[in-house]
């Protein structure tokens, strides 16, 4: 189906799940529609869940590109390794946060992330920066010295899917903080202050560079990505995202693993100025 519309003037892409695979990384076609978008003059923005502890990887992989990461909490200098701007959670917020849920939701645990830091409670077992914390803490509290970039709660024994979690969090602390997730099988919120979200923060960094959404698209799967899916006027869930993804998104790409973005930003460079 052919894509109506101009060339654009900026992508904003989610990383896991949409043009990083689980145990590949990047495609080939995928690294090369990137290189080609930059070179025509397109704004790239990898707009991610990941700390910029965990962008090393995109650096080396594209060689290109600005990043946001923490869900929009950071403005990140992908090439040089700097960490531009934060929004982050005051210490009451994180502690009243912590205190509702623990009060909603069973089994509950957590973790926090600031600066380089990856703290988390003993419960709360890391699927991802195994071995960063080695001294974990029995009650997250004791970690709550600073505003934080983002935090992180897991349902330790699985009895609740992501989805449910985010339910319950949504109706208890949805006017404290902005909670999403971007895994529905790992029991799993992300939790950031309140307003900040992965829309948002590429929404001001366009309008710095003279880009409203009717120039700019996007491309996600999970709760996440929602906010920057709707901002875009044209923007793209991937074919094997989180079924409610398409909701927020004006149309569907082909599966993450078939280099659905790739395909889709082929089109985009065929288009005029």
């Amino acid at each position: 189906m052919s894509i109506p519309g101009k060339r654009p003037k900026l992508i904003g892409t989610d990383l896991d799940g949409t043009i990083v695979r689980d145990y590949s990384g990047v495609s080939k076609r995928t690294v090369e529609a990137f290189q080609r978008a930059h070179e025509m003059g397109i704004e790239i923005f990898y707009v991610t869940g990941r700390p910029p502890r965990w962008m090393p990887e995109i650096r080396e992989t594209f060689g290109l590109g600005n990043a946001i990461c923490a869900n929009g909490a950071i403005l990140f200098d992908l090439m040089n390794d700097r960490v531009l701007e934060e929004w982050l959670m005051p210490i009451d917020e994180q502690k009243e946060v912590v205190k509702i849920l623990r009060q909603h939701i069973p089994n509950i645990s957590f973790a926090i992330e600031y600066n380089n830091e990856f703290h988390h409670e003993v419960a709360y077992v890391p699927r991802w920066d195994v071995g960063v914390d080695l001294a974990p803490v029995e009650k997250i509290e004791e970690k709550m010295t600073q505003p934080a970039f983002k935090m992180l709660a897991r349902c330790s024994n699985y009895d609740l899917t992501s989805d449910q979690m985010l339910l319950i969090a949504h109706q208890v602390v949805g006017e404290l903080a902005t909670v999403t997730h971007s895994n529905p099988s790992e029991s799993i919120l992300e939790i950031s202050a309140i307003g900040v979200s992965k829309g948002e923060t590429l929404s001001k960094m366009a309008a710095r560079a003279g880009i409203g959404p009717e120039d700019a698209v996007t491309f996600g799967d999970n709760p996440n990505d929602f906010s920057m899916l709707r901002w875009a006027h044209r923007s793209w869930a991937m074919g094997d995202a989180h079924p409610e993804t398409k909701n927020h998104a004006k149309s569907v790409a082909d599966l993450h693993t078939e280099d659905g973005v790739a395909k889709v930003i082929e089109q985009l460079l065929e288009l005029p100025e």
